[in-house]
């Protein structure tokens, strides 16, 4: 069946994440546990934004300061009556949203998060598989209080959604992928608000004459290192391609190899460009970057050489078209802004 390898079993999920890392991030994530288990009052250190009353009826948890993550869980905000709204990132992010939105910003302390999980009516989150998300899931008495909201592309190696969840996808092909078989989780469709943000009119300029841009993903774990490596360095030899790494391969590992195509005439993008500013054509393997490019209008295409089963499935639920035909085409545009349909649902279930 086309699902995740691990569909329920996030403990399965975990072990095998911590065996695709390097051994010194390994370490240093046991030290990490091992600090918690030291210290179990907690750790200061995330902030809080907030609006309103005493109470939290809506508990958002942003687990990272990404742009996926910002579209998926504070862009809603916009659409939400704010009393007793209340934010939990690990960094700050009220500069993200509209000054009049927050009232204030603090620091937080781990205790305080399972406390608000279970005052708070609903609580939105990408998921309980990182350190909020677990804290706030393992508070929440009511199983479809804890909202996942995808803020990316799935792969088999997704972890799996929390029991008893309301998720919120970017498509049925997604909603069914995710559950892979279930029937505890309840989804509904809302679209993607980072794939609207990235197709928002004027459309990108396309220079002709550019050459391709390879999108990196040295960093992830869905495929052998090697795999990843060995894809972007051929393609970008053999088409004077520009390689533009992920802003996560800081590792060793990545930065030699990054060394290494340099000296050997390889162009190393490290600018900060925004991706439909390039005005280039884009090539990746299976990054959320290709769907965005085709969305502001870019020709977006996928390359791997031997690509296993899964990954073609990939590329054919979102459409992503290989090398060497016609390009990816733009994702389909919802009836109305997806931050718009996730805050319906979020409405609906704060009157429930």
């Amino acid at each position: 069946m086309d699902g995740l390898t691990h569909p329920r079993d996030l403990e399965a999920w975990h072990r095998w994440q911590r065996a695709q890392q390097p051994l010194a991030r390994r370490v240093r994530g046991t030290l990490d546990v091992l600090r918690e288990i030291a210290r179990p009052d907690g750790r200061a250190g995330e902030v809080v934004v907030t609006r309103g009353g005493p109470r939290c009826r809506v508990l958002v948890l942003v687990e990272a300061r990404t742009p996926s993550q910002a579209a998926a869980l504070l862009a809603p905000l916009l659409h939400l009556p704010l009393d007793d709204v209340v934010v939990v990132s690990t960094s700050p992010v009220r500069d993200l949203l509209p000054a009049w939105l927050w009232q204030e910003s603090r620091s937080l302390a781990h205790e305080v998060v399972p406390t608000l999980a279970r005052e708070g009516a609903v609580v939105l989150s990408t998921g309980p598989y990182l350190r909020l998300g677990r804290l706030a899931r393992g508070a929440v008495e009511a199983p479809e209080r804890f909202v996942s909201v995808q803020h990316g592309l799935l792969t088999p190696h997704a972890p799996p959604l929390a029991e008893g969840t309301t998720l919120l996808a970017w498509s049925d092909a997604d909603a069914d992928f995710w559950r892979s078989g279930r029937t505890d989780v309840t989804s509904h469709v809302v679209g993607s608000q980072l794939l609207w943000d990235a197709g928002a009119p004027p459309s990108a300029a396309v220079d002709p004459g550019a050459a391709p841009v390879f999108l990196g993903q040295l960093h992830g774990v869905e495929l052998p290192p090697g795999v990843l490596a060995r894809a972007a360095e051929g393609f970008c030899r053999d088409h004077g391609a520009r390689y533009r790494p992920h802003p996560a391969e800081t590792d060793r590992r990545s930065r030699a190899t990054h060394a290494r195509w340099e000296t050997e005439g390889i162009v190393v993008d490290r600018s900060a460009t925004l991706l439909r500013e390039l005005g280039a054509p884009v090539v990746g393997v299976f990054s959320t970057g290709l769907l965005e490019a085709a969305a502001a209008g870019l020709p977006a295409w996928v390359h791997c050489p031997d690509a296993p089963p899964w990954l073609e499935a990939f590329w054919e639920r979102y459409r992503l078209a290989p090398w060497g035909g016609a390009p990816t085409p733009s994702p389909e545009r919802t009836g109305s802004e997806p931050s718009l349909q996730v805050a319906r649902v979020v409405r609906g279930m704060m009157r429930a």
